[in-house]
């Protein structure tokens, strides 16, 4: 099974990345909790406000920190949500807690579904639990006339046990792809609303959603 770390940069480049080995996350003495990843979390992204690290410097680190949390907490793989009837995906949250601002949630997608084109206005870490899915990376080409014109880079199938990291301006398109449903575990920093577009690449416009 495929275990290669990524990250996707602003440039719409998927850079594969250092895998930490399984056996070095494993918790052999005392059961890993699910609260005690949202204390590690936490600690990581105050510790890379104080020393003022940027994204692609923290990022590895919590690339890490998820694959933890999916090796030693069984739970987390259990949780599939519903796909609805209508858009043949399906989101469930896991965690939501007034003031602690990330998004943690599990998403399925079933075969031949798509998103649109999109960044996330945040930095996003997304581990595939289940199935295939195919990334598209774009990245801004922005001209007088069109500022959000966008140019495709290139693309990566992601398979069970990879995990995805993105910048809060990677731009990317996700199908699923294969024959079984995808189902990734996806975590999200404080989103900025601003910057966070749905993109079209055949008008080269772009809105806030």
């Amino acid at each position: 099974m495929p275990k290669q770390d990524w990250l996707v940069t602003e440039a719409g480049n998927c850079i594969a990345c250092e895998s930490p080995r399984q056996w070095d996350l494993l918790i052999p003495t005392t059961q890993y909790r699910f609260y005690r990843f949202l204390c590690e979390l936490e600690d990581i992204l105050e510790q890379a406000e104080i020393t003022g690290e940027t994204e692609a410097e923290f990022l590895p680190n919590l690339r890490r920190l998820v694959r933890k949390l999916i090796l030693n907490v069984y739970w987390v793989n259990t949780r599939i949500p519903e796909p609805s009837p209508k858009t043949e995906t399906g989101v469930l949250l896991l965690y939501d807690e007034l003031g602690y601002p990330i998004t943690i949630q599990t998403e399925i997608m079933l075969p031949g579904t798509s998103t649109t084109i999109h960044n996330h206005g945040t930095w996003g870490v997304v581990a595939t639990l289940k199935g295939q899915q195919k990334n598209t990376f774009w990245q801004r080409i922005p001209t007088s006339e069109f500022p959000h014109k966008i140019d495709k880079v290139e693309e990566k199938v992601l398979e069970s046990g990879d995990i995805i990291a993105l910048t809060t301006e990677a731009i990317h398109c996700v199908e699923a792809v294969g024959d079984e449903p995808s189902i990734t575990l996806n975590i999200y920093g404080d989103t900025y609303p601003a910057k966070r577009f749905q993109f079209d690449a055949l008008t080269n416009k772009a809105r806030n959603f």
